[in-house]
């Protein structure tokens, strides 16, 4: 299998380094990124050269949107693409772009899992993903070798749309608990714990999880490379609540989350989603942050 050939449509931070494993393990591999040429690999002109070229195309674009300009027009994944062809799409999407996909691909005889993975840019690094896969049994199976490179672990959650669905379970989780770690910080600086204390011993209770130690360790740092940019966590917690309004989910914590990091959003959208600490810490406490 490692002959195959395998394309990214979208080179970001996290598909460049599920690249670079693949690579490694033997695969050939081929990318279109709006942006250019990100390292190494060999950059195409188009999703549907992409299409054209690989063996199995890998879809990892920002949002609904994206993803839908990436599949239409003459240069679209749709207009490149042949029947049999095996799509995974590790894009964060609504159910309902996850669903849409699903019947185009019955309806032009390719394949395709929605298949977001959860972790951030040193899990990518590692290979330590954790895959969500939505779609058939049989196009699982087919799909292991390929998600067994870039993660440790597949979860088939379902039919086709459930793991976008549990994505959403997931990322809105790790929002939620980052706002109440950040609440928590600012009322500590603001009662007047001494701002190391405070943040060494968040770092070492069991109540936190090693993921928002490392948030911690950006906020006591006030620096906020971006793993997970603010702009697409602050996107899936939107995505979150569209969906829970739809099947009447009740999601209040969520949903407060949701208006934190859009509030974060503004200045710091490009940074990794624990500036949330940082902005809470300069706007609650008042204490500086850059």
């Amino acid at each position: 299998m490692p002959d195959m050939k395998i394309g990214f449509i979208g080179y970001g931070a996290m598909a460049q380094r599920m690249g670079a494993n693949l690579r490694r393990a033997g695969y050939s591999v081929v990318a279109f990124a709006p942006s250019g040429g990100k390292d190494e690999t060999e950059m195409l002109p188009s999703p549907r050269a992409i299409a054209e070229a690989a063996d199995v195309i890998i879809l990892c674009v920002p949002n609904d949107a994206a993803e839908n300009q990436s599949l239409q027009g003459d240069n679209g994944m749709l207009a490149g693409i042949s029947a049999g062809k095996l799509v995974l799409d590790t894009s964060t999407v609504s159910p309902e772009q996850a669903l849409a996909l699903a019947k185009i691909a019955a309806e032009n005889g390719f394949v395709v899992l929605d298949a977001p993975m959860s972790g951030s840019t040193p899990e990518a690094e590692t290979g330590d993903l954790v895959m969500l896969v939505g779609g058939d049994a049989e196009t699982v199976e087919r799909a292991k070798p390929i998600l067994d490179v870039v993660g440790k672990l597949t979860i088939h959650a379902g039919p086709a749309g459930s793991a976008a669905r549990l994505k959403l379970v997931v990322n809105g989780v790790m929002g939620a608990t980052l706002n109440v770690i950040a609440e928590g910080v600012s009322y500590g600086l603001k009662a007047g714990i001494d701002r190391d204390v405070l943040f060494d011993t968040l770092q070492q209770v069991a109540v936190v999880s090693p993921h928002h130690k490392r948030k911690l360790k950006m906020g006591q740092d006030k620096s906020f490379p971006s793993q997970f940019p603010t702009r697409l966590m602050s996107k899936d917690m939107g995505l979150l609540i569209d969906a829970g309004r739809k099947v009447g989910a009740f999601m209040p914590a969520m949903a407060i989350a949701d208006q934190a990091l859009g509030l974060s959003n503004r200045q710091h959208a490009d940074e990794d989603y624990s500036a949330l600490i940082g902005a809470m810490e300069h706007s609650v406490a008042n204490t500086p942050h850059k």
